[in-house]
Formats: C-alpha cells, structure tokens, sequence
C-alpha cells in the first residue's frame, strides 16, 4: 500500500516542485521563472524550473540541482486535439562538496530503453524531483506523460556514490498488488 501511495502522489511531487515546492527538513528550494505558456504560433510550453535539494548519503553532504527548461530544438508533440507542445529538457547536477558526481541534461529519449516508442512519440519529458537514498544509490523520480493529461509513466532514476546511473520503469500494477494484504 505505501508503494501505491508513493505512485499516487509522484504526479503531485512533480508538480509541487516545478510550481514552487516547499522548505523541508532536506533544505529544498524551487524557483519558477515563467508559467505555462501558448504563444502566436499555439506552441504550449510547461513553465521553466529549478530546484534544489541538500542532503546526506554513506554519511556525506550531497547537493543535487535540477533544471527544467521547454526546447525548441526537440521535436514537437501533437495531442489527438491538434494541440502542439514544445518538450522539454532537465538538467540534473549532483555534488559532493566541490566534487562533481553526476551532471546530464535528459530528454525523454534517455527513457527509450524502458519506455515504449509509441507513448514516447506523444509525450513530453515532465519532470524529475530527487525522491531518496537507498543502499544503491540516490533515487530521483522521473515522469514521462501526454501532455496537460493524467496519463504519465512513472520511472525511477538511480545514482550511485561514483556517479553510475540505472533507470527503472515503476512497475504501479505489480507493485500495488505486492503491497495489498492477501485474503
């Protein structure tokens, strides 16, 4: 059940971050620099975004960034509506003190290996948000949807101290069922 909570609330955690986010006990802090926009020609783009996020790993203070920004230069996404969207791309940076550990700017074609072609070809890349660390590694959540839409795909990114990264497809049906309580 927690991991079906987790899943529900991922949409939520994306956009409480790119709309502003909030001071925790991590010492995050979220800017925004524009709002959703359509322009003359109907290009809709998401507002860009940046957060940040302190935090300790295997007892060492790590700094992660990330950047949201819409690109002109990634090829634009029509809804079944004829609505264009311009995609976007993260930036993701992870210091440990003055050492750099990870720094790759991410579209959605980084997802290409766990996320079907098709749904990509109508998607944009909508966010990623650092979730927490584990054993393996620092985990980000990560968000591929059909624009202004619930329907999305949830992914976790993975890096490790030495700056390796896997990526995972969140599996939500087999993970609510692993979690509900058998009769």
């Amino acid at each position: 059940m927690r991991k079906l909570i987790y899943l529900l609330l991922l949409p939520l955690a994306v956009a409480v971050t790119a709309c502003g986010g909030k001071k925790g006990t991590s010492n995050n802090e979220s800017t925004l620099a524009t709002m959703d926009s359509v322009d003359a020609h109907g290009l809709q783009r998401m507002q860009t975004s940046k957060s940040e996020t302190d935090f300790k790993f295997k007892g060492k203070d790590y700094h992660s960034v990330v950047s949201r920004t819409p690109d002109e230069s990634l090829p634009h996404v029509t809804n079944e509506m004829g609505d264009t969207y311009v995609d976007n791309k993260i930036v993701l940076r992870l210091t440990r003190g003055n050492e750099k550990v990870f720094d790759k700017t991410f579209t959605k074609n980084d997802f290409s290996a766990v996320v079907d072609a098709k749904f990509l070809s109508n998607s944009v890349l909508e966010g990623i948000v650092y979730d927490k660390t584990t054993p393996q590694g620092i985990v980000y959540a990560a968000s591929v949807c059909y624009p202004q839409t619930d329907l999305y795909m949830p992914l976790s990114i993975t890096i490790t101290a030495d700056g390796k990264m896997s990526i995972q497809k969140v599996d939500m049906l087999e993970e609510e069922y692993d979690d509900e309580p058998s009769n």
